[in-house]
């Protein structure tokens, strides 16, 4: 099939029928996707590797009488907008979720993200300071080899966009089968995959220029493991949430809470990489605990 080229958020209206899907723009110039929808105080959401802002569409329905919901696409994923060049490292992706709150002035904040979406929004709430009222961070994602931990599929298909000169051919060889495989490698329950929202990831996956995207999020595993530095700076109350089938292991978990002072940690059971696809209700529970205190 042909390369996709412009912005088309044809899917995100089939569960967002009323939300305002918007484009922010940054000061380098790029522009953001963004859904907001909802009524109350502003509650961002961030999203996992490889994939964008529609991760959410079986929570944000259960949350908008609760939260004025951004969700956002981060930069060059989904279909914000890709920029030639462009970084895709845990700083990078801070300083643009940071210019997007600060743009639209948000205040009394809820930062919640899953996987990478989860480390910038810990990273990013060291550098918004009292606008940030607490931060959820789901599956947090920030240790060696990444999505590689997935499954033998995902080891080698990550393993070889990395490579230098022939990850960019890996990438753009990318296909709805060997995608299905390496997302249900972050599942316990691999049915809870739609098939039409990974049919989305692949139209997205076609995006001209979208290769080098996704291997430099690949990649950029080091960074988010570097970013855990910035942890100990972290004022807001956080919760920190895993499935108790994530690909962290133990120590991790242990070792990220003993960097944030005062953090909850809570397990989900039966639970992988992707809590937001296979426990959305208990992941809406956990943003709408105490949401006004």
């Amino acid at each position: 099939m042909g390369m996709e080229s412009r912005p088309n958020s044809d899917y995100t209206r089939t569960w967002s029928p009323s939300g305002e899907i918007e484009y922010a723009k940054l000061a380098d110039g790029t522009s953001l996707r963004y859904l907001k929808a909802g009524s109350g105080p502003a509650l961002i959401l961030l999203h996992t590797v490889r994939t964008q802002l529609d991760h959410f569409q079986l929570v944000i329905p259960k949350i908008l009488h609760a939260f004025t919901v951004y969700a956002v696409d981060m930069p060059g994923m989904g279909w914000s907008e890709i920029r030639p060049g462009a970084s895709y490292t845990e700083p990078a992706l801070r300083r643009a979720i940071v210019e997007f709150v600060t743009t639209f002035d948000l205040d009394d904040l809820t930062l919640a993200g899953e996987s990478m979406g989860a480390t910038v929004s810990l990273t990013a709430s060291t550098e918004l300071g009292d606008r940030v009222r607490r931060v959820l961070a789901f599956n947090t994602y920030h240790y060696s080899k990444g999505v590689r931990r997935a499954n033998r599929v995902a080891s080698i298909y990550v393993g070889s966009a990395r490579l230098p000169a022939v990850g960019q051919v890996v990438t753009r060889m990318e296909n709805k089968p060997v995608l299905g495989i390496v997302l249900q490698g972050g599942m316990f329950d691999r049915s809870k995959l739609p098939g039409h929202y990974l049919a989305e990831l692949r139209r997205v996956g076609r995006r001209h220029g979208y290769a080098r995207v996704a291997r430099e999020v690949f990649r950029n595993v080091d960074s988010m493991i570097a970013a855990r530095g910035r942890y100990a700076r972290v004022t807001a109350p956080v919760t920190l949430i895993y499935g108790d089938h994530d690909w962290s292991r133990i120590p991790e978990r242990e070792a990220n809470l003993s960097l944030l002072a005062d953090a909850r940690s809570i397990s989900l059971p039966n639970t992988g990489h992707f809590a937001a696809l296979e426990q959305p209700a208990r992941v809406a529970e956990l943003l709408l605990d105490n949401p006004g205190a």
